[in-house]
């Protein structure tokens, strides 16, 4: 069980998204199921106003049985302990389930594997700090207990943990650029996001490599962030067919979360790189062993002032 003072008046749905760095809705479904307690009473509405100084209690999840869909697949483990698990997804899997997708996910594959997980997100997000999607590859850090899940996503809200991002471009960046743009909802397509005055603010920073390798560094962590904003640069990422353009010959977006780096719950500073995968090392140039991309962390020192 976790706890919480209310340090201000303030909606009850608003104040735990912000102390468990979960989404609303995620926030709602506890509420509503009966999971949370304002000074010992279970209260079910969300949208409940708190006052300053009430203790507010969020109960243990239940497991619900639900069917788990067999995982035809397997999903290298790049780091491992008692408190959590740094994996490197594979393109073309699903984070976590969703009504309208019938195929396994990585939740699926957690499960199959019996792991034990964090329940702070519900169920359905079991263990699932951060997400990336579907085509995109890379490093995805997991907790496998609710202590680690709120200390790692504390992190998340603070910028102290972040990941250096790989990609293909359409064309090469002539130099270094820091894109301030906000992000919201696409007014003309829902289903896409775009630079919009109303948005939310978000911070991109992209260094050319070498040709049209590009990598970047997220200060802020908006849906699309780096896709949307490669738009004001007039690039896409190779096999963005939502931002960029088909390419019959490239079968997913070509974006993988090369390293990622926080700080263990023992105190101890990671920094973990996870491995291209065969497809994205395939449309390399040649010469592709650059000291740059095997230590992205040291190299953005030399950059960062840019976006301060």
């Amino acid at each position: 069980m976790q706890t919480f003072i209310a340090d201000k008046n303030k909606r009850l749905d608003k104040f735990l998204a912000n102390k468990l760095n979960v989404s609303r809705n995620q926030i709602e479904q506890l509420i509503k199921k009966g999971y949370v307690k304002v000074n010992e009473k279970v209260i079910t509405k969300s949208g409940y106003k708190l006052k300053e100084n009430e203790k507010v209690e969020v109960l243990p999840i239940k497991k619900e049985e639900k069917e788990t869909k067999k995982a035809n697949f397997d999903i290298p483990i790049l780091y491992e302990d008692e408190d959590l698990l740094v994996i490197n997804k594979p393109p073309g899997i699903v984070v976590h389930p969703a009504p309208s997708y019938k195929e396994a996910t990585l939740v699926d594959w957690l499960k199959q594997k019996g792991y034990s997980l964090s329940t702070i997100a519900g169920e359905e997000r079991f263990g699932i700090v951060h997400r990336i999607d579907k085509e995109t590859s890379g490093a995805l850090v997991i907790a496998k207990n609710n202590k680690t899940h709120e200390f790692l996503s504390n992190q998340l809200k603070d910028k102290s943990m972040g990941r250096y991002y790989l990609m293909l471009l359409n064309e090469p960046l002539k130099e270094a650029k820091c894109v301030e743009e906000k992000i919201g909802r696409n007014p003309k397509n829902r289903l896409k996001m775009a630079i919009v005055k109303n948005g939310k603010e978000a911070k991109t920073l992209f260094v050319p490599i070498f040709d049209n390798l590009t990598a970047a560094k997220l200060y802020t962590g908006r849906t699309h962030q780096i896709r949307v904003h490669l738009t004001k640069l007039g690039r896409y990422i190779l096999g963005d067919t939502t931002y960029g353009k088909k390419d019959q010959n490239i079968k997913r977006v070509m974006l993988h979360a090369r390293e990622i780096y926080f700080t263990h719950p023992n105190g101890k500073k990671l920094s973990i790189i996870a491995p291209l995968f065969d497809d994205f090392k395939n449309l390399l140039p040649k010469g592709n062993e650059n000291e740059k991309i095997n230590n992205l962390s040291s190299f953005f020192n030399n950059y960062d002032r840019m976006c301060k």
